[in-house]
């Protein structure tokens, strides 16, 4: 049997217990069933199955709906609910469409009689705004039946047979009982940031057994909350035998890499699986300059040799699981919307570990190098097969703020000397001095085109903060107004 991850004592349990409740900022709910679905094929067959069979309401809410032959299967399935009367509201990001789905791919379901938002267009007033996206993936049907993972709703998740590239890997859950009322929270939540509040709903009626016995905790991250960053580093904390991640996009900050390794010393079986060929190679490029730090500590690195590994997963001493949206790194800590459940169960555990390992089968582990010359690879992989190449054009970052990021903070780190360079930092440092250099000689030569942009640029943060600070002005003097003070 495997360790625990909480504690034995009763007292030092609860503790525990308080401390991951505080940490996710949210309570822990008794009572539910939970079924783990793997890929997007068994994700979209039960989320159509749900939709087809909605009675009352839909609610969906996903990052991506692409206008390809998956987005449009669920749409009209949306429509058909639609029009037998069934409310039906649904919220996709802004930037995750762009390029993916317009406004016109939506009017059939708006013609029907259902109601779609977009979270977060770019608005005046608000002049970084746009960075924080809602990339959560749920379904929530009749307030019974819910569903989250991190499956967007696109035909790239189910792979291209006829060129022989497999679906992407990734993992969901289907989830009934309690959790359900707080998936339709999180919802509503979402759908209120974008207009007028969520309509009320009536409860589904109480039916004297619970439907399962899955003790768990979802965690609705909005912006600057960081409620998944903080549980993340608790697990980390609290793992005594095993720690088994599994990431699409890694960039770990240092706090969580710290945390990571620490757990390792301590003789914890930490695991790290990401993609081997990634939607965003630019990301992936971050990602690997960073295992150099992860391999010295003894945390075990592992590449997948699928097409695109997708999911974002956690298992630690085969007690407690963690599946959901959110990625490992600080756009998703700190600056998303995110949806994930964390889940204090053996059996479910036990299933999720089961799958992890038969993902490492398919993956290559990643190891140091014995003996390196200047100048070689800061690691090779321990097999020399080669994932098929993915195809690029669209994922939940930017290529350019992943490349934007490992050059800052390479170069940050040689400006500051806060910490070591590896190997891996070189070419960050050559490409910025690169860059550094053609900008100084353009500023010299023609340094119109250095200032007007940078006058754009002043220009618009300048009207945003304007408009900004006039409505904050207008709301104190309502306010002022309306308590009737000087």
């Amino acid at each position: 049997m495997p360790t625990p991850l909480l504690p034995s004592s009763s007292s030092s349990r609860l503790l525990a217990q308080q401390a991951l409740s505080r940490a996710a900022g949210a309570p822990l709910l008794t009572g539910n069933a939970v079924e783990l679905l793997i890929d997007a094929a068994a994700n979209y067959t039960a989320w159509l199955e749900a939709i087809r069979g909605a009675q009352h309401r839909v609610l969906l809410e996903n990052y991506i709906v692409r206008d390809d032959v998956v987005g449009r299967e669920f749409r009209d399935a949306l429509v058909e609910r639609a029009q037998a009367g069934v409310f039906v509201a649904v919220v996709v990001d802004w930037v995750g469409c762009l390029g993916q789905s317009r406004s016109g791919f939506w009017a059939p379901l708006r013609a029907a009689g259902g109601e779609v938002r977009i979270y977060n267009p770019p608005q005046l007033g608000h002049p970084l705004g746009w960075l924080s996206r809602d990339h959560r993936k749920s379904l929530v049907v009749d307030g019974v039946t819910g569903f989250l993972s991190g499956v967007c709703i696109s035909a790239k998740w189910l792979g291209e047979p006829e060129r022989d590239v497999p679906p992407w890997r990734d993992t969901g859950v289907a989830l009934r009982g309690p959790v359900v009322a707080e998936l339709e929270a999180a919802f509503a939540q979402s759908w209120n940031e974008t207009g007028a509040p969520l309509r009320e709903f009536s409860s589904p009626s109480e039916s004297a057994a619970a439907p399962g016995e899955v003790s768990l905790r979802l965690i609705a991250t909005q912006p600057a909350t960081a409620g998944m960053y903080r549980l993340d580093q608790l697990i980390a904390s609290l793992a005594r035998k095993t720690l088994w991640l599994t990431d699409a996009y890694f960039v770990g900050i240092a706090p969580y890499v710290q945390a990571l390794v620490a757990a390792a010393r301590d003789g914890v079986d930490v695991r790290l699986l990401v993609p081997g060929s990634s939607d965003i190679p630019a990301v992936a490029a971050v990602s690997r300059s960073g295992y150099r730090p992860l391999l010295k500590a003894g945390i075990r690195v592992f590449e997948w040799n699928g097409s695109m590994l997708h999911a974002k997963t956690a298992v630690a001493d085969g007690q407690w699981a963690r599946v959901g949206s959110s990625n490992l790194n600080i756009a998703s800590w700190l600056s998303n919307q995110e949806l994930d459940v964390a889940i204090e169960d053996a059996g479910f555990a036990g299933q999720l570990a089961a799958q992890y390992e038969r993902d490492l089968a398919h993956a290559t582990e990643i190891v140091l190098a014995p003996h390196r010359r200047p100048g070689r690879s800061e690691h090779v992989r321990s097999s020399e097969t080669r994932p098929p190449r993915v195809r690029h054009g669209g994922g939940s970052s930017g290529r350019a703020a992943a490349g934007a990021l490992r050059i800052a903070n390479s170069v940050g780190a040689a400006l500051t000397q806060r910490r070591v360079l590896g190997y891996t930092s070189a070419r960050p440092l050559f490409v910025a001095t690169v860059v550094l250099v053609a900008l100084a000689i353009v500023a010299i030569l023609w340094p119109a085109w250095i200032g007007w942009p940078f006058a754009v640029l002043c220009a618009w943060f300048a009207l945003n903060l304007g408009i900004r600070g006039w409505r904050v002005r207008r709301q104190r003097q309502t306010d002022q107004d309306e308590s009737g003070k000087p």
